[in-house]
């Protein structure tokens, strides 16, 4: 027999080793994480008394991958709107927090004597807290419900997208060996040109391609292209120079805006675990005892730098967002350790061959001792806090909470030249951003083309005329939203009509976009034809009037946003549909003093199987019912005929009074319970038919035992050893032996007959 590849060896190795660690740690009720890092430390080479990987380079390979799908999950989980919904209190916590404990990492690391590298990299690995510990432990204390865990997951989902962010700098600044200012803007500035890029084009183009395909995809289909799409988007990053885990993550965040999003992550679920496994059982790989005994005292001064830096610097983060000293407090003891990212930051650092050796096992062990530590330190915060609250003057506490409390009583006042400005940079960055990318792709792939396809030098006018006017179409839809965009929007009227002193801005805006526009065209001119400047500035605003004045262009350009507002739309009408939110029209009820509740049809309800036009629930109640959901379906606007349900879910409209009279009605109008419940049980009853029996020659639909005694007739007896169904036609003669099934006294009345 052949020898099974090192690979498959190594593979059975880990994961055996791995279930039988973790199935421990489950009964401990630790971190399977550390379950995994401990598999790793046992499989080792390091170990010289178990059995250890032979090839560690295969193996990294697959948690690299498991890298990938790690942070294409989280990509999933995580969505652009709800980061833009939080405001910006998460966003003063986080920044606070990971600046102060990234200055403290280079600080310590700088104490030992470390290199550049080695202090950037642990600073950035100390910056961030660990989402599965700190979830997993909320979950454990019964805490997950509490106002501070959601301040806390919220600031945990923008560390988790920081850390990708810093992870593309970090490749960057190793790239460069000398940390600049302007390596880290110019870093920032493609970060944030390729994020928005791929988001918009992929809100585009994905959603598109899933609706076209919807009918063909099951399960297994949709795995597939999910995971296809995560290991192109890894490719293309790679291609652009960022890591294979940035583009996986922006990938799942593209996905997580489609109706399929929900699906996926099920499917993708145990996939990620699995090389998940894998990459953490690589970390523990690269423990070395040696390293962990020589490095014993920086490992101590780590553990304490992040416990002390997280819940002072935590604290302080949450209370500049706008929280009490109470909820700060608790809030900042909750972060006091690192987790996974920290690994991956870790991983990064070796690939590159940046950092020294010691780094990793040093992390991996102040990881550990953090994520035990870190109940006792969510536990620790409220007796802190009264600890502190009886030595702290009353004074000092009275401004500590005004601090914390001074951006919630605070009222915004809305600026409406604010608000303009605010989304006309929007717009003109994103769609210059695709305006960049269209002319990229054509001046550095068509065009050659266009020269190889055309080589007569005569003719090259031609192929640089062709290649211009198709640049221009392309961008002509972005270049006309951007000059045209917000132009009669309600903010722009009403300054227009509040103040002629408006009125010179607001043209002055309009002209700004129209000459950013215009640039466009200029850049075109200038790198496809040898005309003055004179004569390309003329093309350039000729190009742009006529955008402007296109019927057609308008439509194509209304219908082409349309489009992309319904596909980032699409899950949240998905959740609508479905009941898991509200309709987006309630805002707009609740300015008048009513709004829609859904009230569960309870399944012994008297309404049950009733009209709602017998119901009269609009006359009873004054309450206009809406939708119906019914499982998979959503009736809306059902009609007087339309049978209600059990379990169904009614949406209806109404004031408070009028929608808790309607939900009480419904909770409480039940079928009363049957006081001789004993007498429904069903018996099975033999009948002989003789002679004098009314049943003789009589039909079983003639004969009236379904109709009149309310028993059923199940089979009869023909000689033989079983029951045969009975033929409806045919007719019961004397000698006949039945068998009935029904309630004791329906058979009761039936054999008397």
């Amino acid at each position: 027999m052949s020898e099974l590849p090192s690979l498959i060896n190594d593979l059975a190795l880990i994961l055996v080793v791995a279930g039988i660690v973790t199935l421990v740690f489950k009964k401990l009720n630790q971190p399977l994480v550390l379950g995994y890092i401990v598999a790793g430390f046992v499989v080792s080479p390091h170990m010289p008394y178990t059995m250890s990987v032979i090839d560690k380079d295969n193996i990294q390979i697959w948690a690299d991958i498991g890298v990938m799908f790690l942070l294409f999950s989280l990509g999933l989980d995580f969505s652009f709107k709800k980061i833009i919904k939080m405001g910006m209190s998460p966003i003063i916590a986080v920044s606070t927090i990971i600046f102060s404990m990234i200055v403290l990492g280079l600080w310590v690391a700088h104490a030992f004597g470390w290199s550049d590298m080695d202090s950037i990299f642990l600073g950035g690995m100390l910056a961030m807290s660990s989402t599965t510990i700190i979830y997993k432990a909320f979950d454990e204390l019964g805490l997950r419900q509490q106002k501070f865990a959601g301040l806390v997951m919220s600031v945990l989902i923008l560390e988790d997208i920081l850390a990708i962010v810093m992870m593309v700098l970090l490749s960057a600044i190793a790239e460069g060996n000398s940390p600049n200012g302007g390596q880290m803007l110019s870093s920032f500035i493609m970060i944030g040109f390729f994020l928005i890029l791929w988001f918009v084009v992929g809100i585009f183009l994905v959603p598109i391609f899933l609706r076209k395909c919807r009918k063909l995809m099951n399960n297994e289909t949709l795995l597939i292209v999910a995971l296809g799409l995560c290991c192109l988007m890894a490719v293309i990053s790679t291609k652009v120079g960022f890591s294979s885990a940035f583009g996986a993550f922006v990938m799942g965040s593209i996905l997580a805006e489609t109706i399929e999003a929900d699906k996926i992550i099920r499917l993708v679920e145990p996939v990620k675990n699995l090389f998940g496994a894998i990459f953490f059982v690589s970390v523990g790989m690269l423990v070395d005892p040696v390293i962990l005994v020589d490095y014993a005292l920086p490992i101590v001064l780590i553990i304490i730098t992040i416990i002390l830096g997280q819940t002072i610097f935590g604290t302080c983060g949450f209370m500049l967002s706008g929280q009490s000293l109470k909820t700060a407090m608790r809030c900042g003891f909750s972060m006091a350790q690192i987790g996974e990212f920290a690994f991956i930051i870790a991983s990064l650092g070796l690939s590159l061959n940046v950092i020294s050796d010691f780094l990793y096992p040093v992390v991996v062990a102040v990881s550990v001792i953090t994520t035990f530590l870190t109940p006792y330190m969510i536990k620790a915060a409220e007796p802190c806090y009264y600890a502190l609250e009886k030595r702290l003057p009353k004074k000092w506490l009275r401004r500590l909470d005004h601090l914390g409390g001074t951006r919630e009583s605070t009222v915004k006042e809305q600026n409406e030249w604010k608000s303009l400005f605010k989304q006309l940079a929007i717009f003109t960055v994103i769609y210059s951003i695709l305006t960049i990318s269209v002319i990229t792709l054509m001046l550095s792939f068509f065009h050659p083309f266009m020269l190889k396809l055309i080589p007569n030098d005569n003719l090259q006018w031609l192929a640089n005329a062709i290649t211009g006017l198709l640049t221009v179409a392309f961008i002509s839809p972005f270049l006309r939203a951007m000059v045209m965009k917000k132009n009669k929007s309600p903010e722009v009227r009403s300054l227009w009509t509040q103040n002629r002193m408006n009125r010179l801005p607001i043209i002055f805006t309009i002209l700004a976009r129209a000459a950013i526009a215009a640039a466009f065209i200029f850049y075109i001119c200038n790198y496809l034809t040898q005309f003055t400047n004179a004569v390309m500035i003329t093309i350039a605003i000729v190009a742009i009037m006529g955008m402007v004045m296109s019927r057609s262009l308008k439509m194509h350009s209304i219908s082409l946003e349309r489009m992309f507002i319904q596909n980032l739309r699409s899950r949240d009408i998905e959740e609508q549909i479905h009941g898991r939110k509200k309709p987006l029209f309630e805002g707009r009820l609740l300015d008048r003093d009513i709004h829609i509740s859904e009230i569960d049809v309870p399944e012994d309800s008297s309404w049950a199987g009733k009209k709602l036009a017998e119901l009269k629930i609009g006359n009873r109640f004054g309450v206009h019912v809406s939708s119906i959901l019914r499982g998979a379906q959503r009736l809306n606007i059902p009609t007087g005929n339309t049978v209600i349900f059990p379990g169904d879910r009614i949406q209806a409209i109404g004031n408070d009074e009028q929608l808790n009279q309607f939900g009480n009605a419904l909770r409480s109008e039940l079928i009363a319970e049957d006081p001789e419940i004993e007498k429904r049980q069903m018996h099975l009853k033999k009948m002989i038919l003789n002679n004098d029996s009314e049943f003789i020659g009589k039909t079983l639909k003639e004969s009236g035992i379904r109709d009149r005694y309310n028993c059923m007739v199940v089979g009869v007896e023909e000689g033989q050893k079983n029951l045969t169904m009975i033929n409806p036609l045919r007719e019961f003669v004397a000698g006949d032996i039945i068998w009935v099934v029904g309630e004791e006294d329906q058979l009761r009345e039936l054999l008397k007959s």
